[in-house]
């Protein structure tokens, strides 16, 4: 191997190690992504691997001088939001998205069960995928500034999102709960990791 390839290999070997150090140092937002937009196991596990190939693809374009964590966001939600569109033009249900790092990851249902979560979930579920993005980015207590980055809207449009968005939840919040067998977010389903996302505090009910 002539020095030029050895030094090829090394640049790519480096740029190889610290991705996977930020995917790791990063990977509940992977989860919690895939969780948003996937009811079944398979799929997020399916839906883990899409985006962290499409990390590792775009991990080129990422400008170090900004947060990992927005970058990753982004990326990953764009990927979510793709495969959400192309499965509703076939008509098909959002099946098989996982990956082998999420089963490792231990399932949240160590927390209590709440009907005020159950019912958050719920209405989550039922979102558009924009919108879905919205609530999990709002409910992770990001910065208006990150979400309207992450969204590539402005600022502005974030907080008048937010607020239509919020008043939508709140009115759902109040409506009958549907049959057990409708709810498109079944009480079987593993909420994403992290205490954030449970704090269901966040959007008044008042």
């Amino acid at each position: 191997m002539s020095t030029e390839q050895g030094t090829r290999s090394d640049r790519i070997d480096e740029r190889q190690m610290r991705f996977q150090a930020l995917l790791t140092a990063h990977r509940g937002i992977v989860l919690k992504v895939a969780y948003t937009y996937c009811r079944r196991e398979a799929d997020r596990d399916d839906l883990v691997q899409e985006i962290c190939t499409e990390l590792w693809r775009s991990f080129g374009r990422y400008d170090a001088s900004r947060p990992f964590s927005t970058w990753m966001y982004r990326v990953a939600l764009n990927v979510a939001i793709s495969q959400v569109r192309r499965a509703a033009s076939r008509r098909l249900p959002l099946a098989s998205l996982d990956g082998e790092e999420a089963t490792r990851v231990p399932a949240p249902s160590a927390l209590e069960p709440d009907e005020r979560l159950a019912d958050l979930d719920r209405v989550i579920a039922r979102l558009d995928p924009l919108d879905r993005a919205l609530a999990l980015l709002y409910l992770e207590e990001r910065s208006y500034r990150e979400i309207a980055d992450i969204l590539g809207v402005t600022q502005t449009n974030v907080a008048t999102k937010i607020s239509r968005l919020k008043q939508r939840i709140r009115n759902d919040l109040a409506a009958p709960r549907p049959p057990e067998g409708d709810d498109p977010w079944s009480s079987t389903t593993s909420r994403p990791p992290g205490n954030r996302w449970t704090d269901a505090s966040r959007i008044k009910t008042r």
